[in-house]
């Protein structure tokens, strides 16, 4: 086994995001969430459809930071417009960021404070409540701090679990996992966030201390490591320039 970086370990766990989903578009914001997207289709989910963000579909992703137009292999056209359709029609999986989370799962991307006057604007509500009420919708937040993990969202952006239950008519909520940089949550029986799994080196103290509401560690297990091939295909396909690096800076995996 080659010494492992926890990014590398954060891409693994981004891709068992998308593991078995199927024919579905993948929808992957930000450098991690996009190696994991990549990683699962040449791995362990071949009919995943990704995009190289601007407007087609892609069999063989070119490496991050190029497109289809000019490395990828492109197998279909795929218009804005038309990407709407998929969304309404749950072929498409999304991995998202946040900058605030709360315990439900109730996601902020909009603004920081009041919202008639608020401390810090950010990219606004954008597709967020689309694709939680749609499909299965899963979180990556590179920097795990109390500040992100919070009781309350100043804004609800994407929907959670208990917003979820106690509207009528969303029957395609669907939250599966949130990737961080420590840790890979998830939602027990009541909808409320959990911890699945530590990364190598981390506690689960070290988790709770970084998260502004309690977490559930019963069952938490080690985050696993990325094999021999799923380094390879990071290293030399997916992200030779090292971009992993500079979302997550590199620490080693203990027991890589």
């Amino acid at each position: 086994m080659m010494e492992v970086t926890r990014a590398e370990v954060c891409a693994a766990a981004c891709a068992d995001a998308w593991r078995d989903a199927g024919e579905v578009l993948a929808h992957a914001v930000g450098v991690l969430p996009m190696i994991g997207a990549r990683l699962a289709r040449l791995t362990t989910c071949p009919d995943l459809v990704l995009s190289d963000g601007e407007a087609f579909f892609m069999s063989e992703p070119p490496p991050l930071g190029r497109t289809a137009a000019d490395g990828g292999v492109v197998e279909g056209w795929v218009p804005f417009r038309r990407v709407f359709d998929l969304v309404a029609g749950g072929r498409r999986q999304s991995m998202m960021g946040a900058a605030q989370i709360d315990p439900y799962g109730n996601q902020n991307i909009s603004l920081i404070g009041d919202w008639r006057r608020p401390t810090r604007q950010l990219i606004g509500v954008r597709g967020a409540p689309g694709n939680t009420v749609n499909h299965r919708t899963d979180y990556w937040v590179a920097r795990h701090t109390p500040k992100v993990f919070v009781e309350k969202v100043d804004v609800v952006c994407g929907v959670g679990n208990d917003r979820a239950r106690a509207g009528r008519g969303l029957r395609f909520h669907h939250l599966g996992v949130v990737v961080t940089n420590l840790a890979v949550l998830d939602y027990g029986d009541g909808g409320r966030l959990r911890i699945r799994s530590v990364h190598p080196g981390v506690t689960v103290e070290e988790v709770r201390k970084n998260t502004g509401f309690d977490l559930d560690a019963a069952g938490a297990t080690r985050t696993r490591l990325p094999d021999d091939t799923e380094l390879g295909l990071i290293r030399e396909v997916i992200d030779p320039r090292g971009l992993r690096d500079r979302e997550v800076p590199p620490v080693a995996a203990p027991g890589a």
